[in-house]
């Protein structure tokens, strides 16, 4: 998914699950060694819920963490595999799907050939790039490349218009850093990440055969550091009004000259656009200063440095390990890398994703999970209405556009209603396997640039079925969820109310408070970027808000590195929403019912510890830095521990008192919805 389409689309963090059953045992709905007695709930709630799990599932060398959603994902995994390998025994008709994917997933299994072929597949590129001579030559180069998939210094790409969601036009994003965040070269305290990163390229380049290895990292970092100082922070880019600066191709040279846009665009098939949207202005302007001072030699290498970097998974084992001792060991502490099965498995499941899809639906996903949902869906769309009219901060008439929002939200479960077309994707057996998967980016980014200017298929899905994650659009006003989401520890048919409530009820209401958070609030009930808060309103939402942000800012990740409060406040706000809401909800499922005790917990006991359980990992040290610095959620023990203690009925439900590690007063809590 592009840059912006990701900004638009917020998540929840989860990874990929199967059905409610193991080797035809049911899955109990909460399991009690999940727990560690050692502690109170009142002196650390996520140890008590979690720690007992954690204890008996220790982090594997091949993880950079690993929770409940991983043991799942595990099994998932070696399912797909299974459906794989059955595909390479069957007669498959060439050009079919099946063969497709039978045809990527053998390459990605066939180390032998990927050894024997070395360097040869990325060869014709390198020679490519060292034939450009001018800058010119260049552009067009680099139009070609992103063409390709391939990266370097900006990208641009297809979207809704924000403030006419019906249509699709052309977007302009800051891109180009090999570590991925700015402040990977910025920050002293991450000089050691950015040194391991300099001789990563020193090695790959070596690899290659460069005699100029030292001289290409050298200049890849130059580039680098002063696309660092320009791009806009991830605070900065979670202003999306602040994003959407309308141009056209013509107006494009006038406001940053010394690159050619014009060009560029041409080289990229949409030429003389009426309207695109530049993203990060000031980002775009300083780049194409420096493009025209900048000397040939250096632009070329930093682009040979990114196309050698992004062929490490695609080429022989010597690249790949490469790649894994930087990206993986030292980024995240991992400490081997995954199967190979894994990782050629993963290939033709994210190429040939809602292909993949359709056979995973019609073995693992049963309809009646799909009915159970949609019924969970209204009644959180039930309690998210008794909330709104219920709220002291909010006026009449704002309340009367937030209900329409939210009546007007398109609900996706399961699967999309069609599928995607790849019959026109090519994946030939003959060609290496670096080739075919160069060829399936550019198909993609064909596929993404034929929208342009055509209206928005709201009928598109932005997963697959077989991930597990939720995600809600602002743009289309839609949640959606996949099949693999309904499944333990998620949604388990078989599990008391409290339990369902408090994971996926609460998943599902994460999803339906994105619509209203500091960033879908922007948006309309048709998913245009129009105000319909008043300034009082406005204004209300805003302080309550930064309450939230100053809760997370003040928990220390590591020692000298503090949470995020303001980078995470969106998926922070969809935590304290959806607890909000499936509380509501499952208040409503058990009124006038007398659930009674079970396991010893009253059925507020499980909400909670339903809640908790599906946040329980062990992590390194290295993941947790890597993730405070990129990922907009906040870590697993801050989502339970920091987002509950704003909830009176958690408090009550454990009996935290004053004086418990766990107590946050009155006064400091924050009640958004």
């Amino acid at each position: 998914m592009n840059r912006m389409k990701k900004i638009l689309v917020m998540m929840i963090p989860l990874m990929m699950a199967l059905s409610c059953e193991q080797e035809g045992e049911k899955i109990p709905a909460f399991d009690l060694s999940n727990l560690d007695t050692t502690v109170t709930p009142g002196q650390d709630f996520y140890r008590y819920a979690t720690g007992g799990w954690q204890k008996n599932n220790p982090l594997k060398p091949e993880f950079a963490r690993f929770g409940t959603f991983d043991q799942l994902r595990e099994t998932n995994i070696t399912r797909l595999n299974d459906l794989f390998s059955s595909m390479t025994t069957m007669k498959t008709k060439a050009g079919s799907v099946e063969r497709k994917i039978v045809d990527l997933y053998k390459q990605g299994l066939d180390s032998t050939r990927l050894n024997a072929e070395g360097l040869a597949p990325l060869k014709p590129y390198l020679e490519e790039m060292e034939a450009v001579t001018d800058k010119a030559q260049f552009i067009s180069l680099l139009a070609k490349h992103h063409k390709e998939a391939e990266g370097g210094f900006f990208g641009a790409y297809v979207g809704a218009d924000l403030q006419n969601s019906d249509m699709q036009i052309l977007y302009l994003g800051q891109g180009g850093l090999g570590i991925g965040d700015r402040d990977y070269y910025l920050k002293k305290e991450n000089a050691a990440i950015r040194e391991g990163y300099r001789k990563f390229l020193v090695k790959v380049m070596t690899l290659v055969g460069s005699d100029r290895a030292e001289e290409i990292a050298a200049n890849t970092l130059s580039v680098e550091d002063f696309l660092a100082e320009i791009s806009w922070s991830r605070e900065q880019e979670r202003d999306i009004p602040a994003q959407y600066n309308p141009y056209s191709t013509e107006q494009l040279a006038e406001a940053f000259p010394g690159f050619d846009y014009a060009s560029y665009l041409e080289g990229r098939g949409v030429p003389s656009q009426p309207l695109l949207v530049v993203c990060e202005p000031s980002f775009f302007k300083a780049f194409s200063e420096y493009f025209a001072q900048t000397d040939l030699r250096v632009l070329k290498d930093y682009l040979i440095a990114h196309l050698v970097s992004g062929a490490c998974g695609a080429i022989n084992d010597e690249f790949y390990d490469a790649s894994f001792e930087f990206y993986s060991r030292q980024m995240s502490g991992i400490q081997e890398p995954k199967p190979r099965w894994k990782r050629a498995m993963a290939v033709p499941n994210g190429i040939l994703g809602e292909a993949v899809g359709s056979m995973y639906v019609k073995k693992y996903f049963p309809e009646s999970s799909k009915k159970q949902m949609l019924a969970l869906v209204k009644n959180l769309q039930k309690a998210w209405a008794e909330h709104i009219d219920a709220l002291d901060w909010m006026g009449d008439s704002t309340k009367v556009k937030a209900k329409e929002k939210l009546d007007n939200f398109i609900i996706k479960i399961g699967y999309p209603d069609k599928w995607k077309d790849y019959s026109t994707l090519k994946v030939d057996p003959k060609l290496s396997y670096y080739d075919n998967l160069r060829a399936a980016g550019t198909w993609y980014v064909a596929d993404d640039m034929a929208k342009l200017g055509k209206p928005t298929d709201k009928t598109e899905w932005g997963m697959t079925p077989q991930t597990v994650n939720a995600y809600y659009n602002p743009t289309t006003n839609e949640i959606c969820f996949p099949a693999a989401i309904l499944q333990p520890p998620f949604f388990n048919p078989d599990a008391d109310d409290a339990i369902n409530y408090g994971a996926i009820g609460v998943v599902i209401g994460h999803e339906m408070s994105h619509g209203f958070d500091d960033q879908g609030r922007l948006f309309d009930k048709n998913g245009n970027m129009v105000s319909w808060w008043t300034d009082e309103d406005d204004a209300k939402f805003r302080a309550k808000a930064k309450v939230l942000e100053e809760q997370f800012d003040k928990v220390q990740i590591l020692p000298g590195l503090m949470a995020n409060g303001k980078f995470t406040l969106g998926e922070n706000i969809g935590d304290h929403g959806g607890l909000s809401i499936a509380w509501t909800a499952f208040q409503n499922a058990i009124a006038g019912k007398d659930p009674g005790l079970i396991d010893g917990f009253t059925p507020a006991q499980r909400f909670y510890l339903g809640y908790a359980t599906v946040w329980a990992q062990n992590i390194t040290d290295e993941e947790k830095a890597r993730l405070t610095n990129i990922d907009p959620h906040s870590l697993a023990v801050n989502r339970v521990n920091v987002s509950l203690r704003n909830f009176e009925s958690f408090f009550e439900a454990f009996g935290i008192n004053e004086g418990d590690p766990m107590w946050r007063p009155e006064s400091e809590r924050v009640h958004i919805w």
